[in-house]
Parts: structure tokens; C-alpha cells; sequence
């Protein structure tokens, strides 16, 4: 006659030492019990610990009494929850379902911040069952550059509104100085192999038409048009025209003093280390210049480059460019036209960008993250960085630094 089984489910507190988990799977063993579930964190050497296990009836009295002579034994606190049938089955029909991750990043995290995002979560029927740091230990010292902090929240259920969701939490990020991901967890989620970057104000702290404009005279002029185009107030194709036509007479000498003294953006080195390293395809789609971003394909070992090339004639601009200009609209063609020759899912993608004319490849792509954007593009992104450098899309992509000081590249 087969035994009558139950389901148990212990939760185990207290300081974590080498040994410790071997130690209750040991006594469980003796009795032949199945683990459904188990689950442990470590925080600053306290460890949570829950299993969740089925044994005979005629068992589960020895089973406790041998775990909390143990446990009084090793110092820490066991207790014990009978599960019913239909808990289990509960708790089985939500596992994989609707299930999302919420990234919260900056330079320090607070109580305050986390709070917010929490209580955002709890008002949409959402629950939390994992919390994980990606980031190194946080040092004392606010002060030092390469501070950054990252939580990233497993989260079950399906949000009142996922819109307003987003909208809550984009209202939150801005006013408490904090960057935020919300992405639903699947297995595309977890094997991105494709990133688009936008070049000028991205992958460098500038625009390079405004840094040749200067060098012809008319900085300022182009400077205005520029802007008003990033915002999105006029067309970027007739915007682009305009200045290109400025900048007719400039030596071409002007381009290598330029590209050999490109600013960088804050963690770009770091970045495209880590997504070689771990077979991402990478490409700039730019509304810059190709000359500028061949440089910077070379310097990092970019796959694909797709910008505007501009028309040299005697060894100066002639104020005309050559081929179609690479606008919002070709930026997204292209992103999906590399997806396709590198045969991975649209939903594998990820684009990277400031001004007006990204918004529709961070649309289209899989993840669309907003990088020290202007308004209107972090207004309709639904990922954005603004507090930290480039390298915060790790952290979105759910890399831990941990992963990284293996490879000696923090």
C-alpha cells in the first residue's frame, strides 16, 4: 500500500557558513523526500533559505525532529508550513506566466526609490519573488566616478495597465534621479545578440556636424538647426541638407584632426568589451557621417556601419553628400534589415539612442533604450539611461559585474 504524502515547506534563517545547505539536504535525504522547490539568498552573510519538499506521512515527524535538533545545533532558525494540494497547484499554474523584470539603476539606489517602484508595482497587482544586485559591492565613497548601483526584481502577474505602468515609472525615474527597465522575462529577453547604436551624442559626447561647422565658421548656425531637429521640430532630411550645405569648403584635413579626438561616452570601452566578448552583433546606424563611424568601427571592432557620406571634391566639402540620407525611417529599415542577414528574431534586438530621428528603431527593436535622451524621445522609450554611462545597457541586458571581474574588465 503506497503511503500517504505531505507537503512541507521549511524556511531557514540565519548567519550562512560553508556546509550549511549539504547539512539539511543530508538529513532530508535519510528519508528519501522529493524537493519541489528550494531557493536561497545571501545577504552581508545572513542567508534566507526555503525548500519545499514532499515526504511520507509517517516521516514528516522524524524529518522535523531531526531538522530542529540540527538546526539548534548550527544556530539558526528553521520553521515549518504545511502546504495543501491546492496551494501547490496554485502556485504551479503561475509559474512562467506573465512573469516580468524590473531593472532599477543610478549612481546610488535609495530606500525612497525602491519604495516608489515597490509601491508602483503592488498598486498593479504584481508580486516580487526574487531580488537580485548586478552590480559590485556599493563602496563607501559616493564620490568615486565609477560608482553605479543595479537591483533587478523578478515580478509575477499581469499589470491593471501596462501603459500606466510605464508611465508611473517613468514619471518616478525622472523625479528621483534613477534609471528604470521594465521588460516581460522570456527567452528572447536572455539571448539579445543584436545592438543598434545611434553615434553623435551616444557612443561620443558630441555632434560631429557641429564640430566641423565650427571649424568652417558657422557653428552657430548649424548648431541652432541641429537642435531643433533632435527635438523633433523640423524634418531631419531637410534639416540635414541644410547644414551639409553650410559646410562647403572645408578641408578634409579637418575630419582626421576630428575623428582622432572623437570625446568618448562613459563607458563605451567598457561596453563593447563585454558584447564582443560575448558574441553581440553590433552596428551604428547614424545620421552622422560615415567617416566618423568607420573610425570607430575600427577602434572597436564594430560589425556594421550605416551613416551619410558627404561629398569631397579637391580635398574639400562641397556641401552636397552622396546616396540616401540615413534618417529615422532608414535607421529602423536597416536595424531589421541586419536582423534579418544575421538571422536573428526581431525580438533579440536592441537599440540605443538620444534625438527624434532613433525613435523608430528603438520602437521596432526588441529593447529600445533611451540614452541621455532629449524629451520627447524619453517621453515615448520605454527603457531610458540618463544617470549613469553607456555601459548601464548591461545592466538591462542582466549582466552582473560579477560576470565581468572574471574577464578583469569592470
Amino acid at each position: 500500500m503506497e503511503h500517504q504524502k505531505e507537503l512541507i515547506l521549511i524556511r531557514i534563517s540565519g548567519i550562512d557558513r560553508p556546509g550549511l545547505t549539504a547539512s539539511i539536504t543530508e538529513i532530508l535525504s535519510k528519508y528519501q523526500v522529493d524537493i519541489m522547490d528550494i531557493g536561497q539568498a545571501d545577504i552581508h552573510s545572513t542567508l534566507s533559505l526555503g525548500i519545499l519538499f514532499k515526504c511520507a506521512e509517517k516521516d514528516s515527524g522524524n524529518v522535523m525532529k531531526d531538522l530542529l535538533f540540527k538546526a539548534s545545533d548550527l544556530g539558526i532558525d528553521l520553521r515549518f508550513y504545511p502546504v495543501s494540494p491546492d496551494e501547490y497547484e496554485t502556485w504551479v499554474n503561475m509559474q512562467g506566466k506573465n512573469r516580468y523584470i524590473l531593472t532599477l539603476l543610478g549612481r546610488k539606489l535609495t530606500a525612497e526609490q525602491i519604495s516608489g517602484a515597490t509601491k508602483i508595482l503592488a498598486e498593479h497587482n504584481l508580486n516580487i519573488d526574487g531580488i537580485r544586485r548586478l552590480t559590485g559591492r556599493i563602496p563607501l565613497d559616493e564620490k568615486k566616478a565609477s560608482v553605479r548601483a543595479c537591483i533587478e526584481f523578478s515580478v509575477r502577474g499581469t499589470p491593471k495597465d501596462r501603459e500606466l505602468l510605464q508611465h508611473q515609472l517613468m514619471k518616478l525615474s525622472s523625479s528621483l534621479a534613477m534609471d528604470f527597465s521594465f521588460q516581460q522575462d522570456t527567452m528572447y529577453r536572455r539571448m539579445r545578440r543584436l545592438i543598434c547604436f545611434d553615434m553623435d551624442s551616444t557612443l561620443i559626447q558630441t555632434e560631429v556636424i557641429d564640430e566641423l561647422a565650427m571649424r568652417a565658421g558657422v557653428g552657430e548656425q548649424v548648431k541652432a538647426i541641429t537642435e531643433r531637429a533632435m527635438r523633433g521640430e523640423i524634418d531631419f532630411r531637410e534639416s540635414f541638407t541644410e547644414r551639409v550645405a553650410l559646410l562647403k569648403g572645408l578641408d578634409e584635413s579637418v575630419m582626421k584632426e576630428i575623428a582622432e579626438n572623437l570625446p568618448i561616452t562613459e563607458g563605451v570601452e567598457r561596453l563593447m568589451y563585454v558584447l564582443k566578448h560575448y558574441g553581440y552583433k553590433i552596428a551604428i546606424l547614424s545620421g552622422g557621417f560615415t567617416y566618423f563611424g568607420n573610425y570607430l568601427k575600427e577602434k572597436f571592432g564594430i560589425d556594421y556601419v550605416y551613416a551619410n557620406n558627404l561629398e569631397i571634391a579637391d580635398g574639400k566639402l562641397t556641401g552636397r553628400y552622396l546616396g540616401d540620407i540615413v534618417d529615422g525611417k532608414r535607421k529602423a529599415e536597416l536595424l531589421q534589415l541586419i536582423a534579418q542577414v544575421e538571422r536573428v528574431d526581431i525580438a533579440q534586438t536592441i537599440a540605443v539612442g538620444d534625438g527624434a530621428n532613433d525613435l523608430p528603431m528603438l520602437s521596432v527593436a526588441g529593447l529600445g533604450i533611451a540614452f541621455h535622451a532629449k524629451p520627447k524621445v524619453a517621453a515615448n522609450a520605454r527603457q531610458s539611461i540618463n544617470t549613469i554611462g553607456l555601459d548601464g545597457v548591461l545592466y538591462f541586458l542582466g549582466f552582473k559585474d560579477s560576470y565581468l571581474e572574471e574577464r578583469g574588465k569592470l
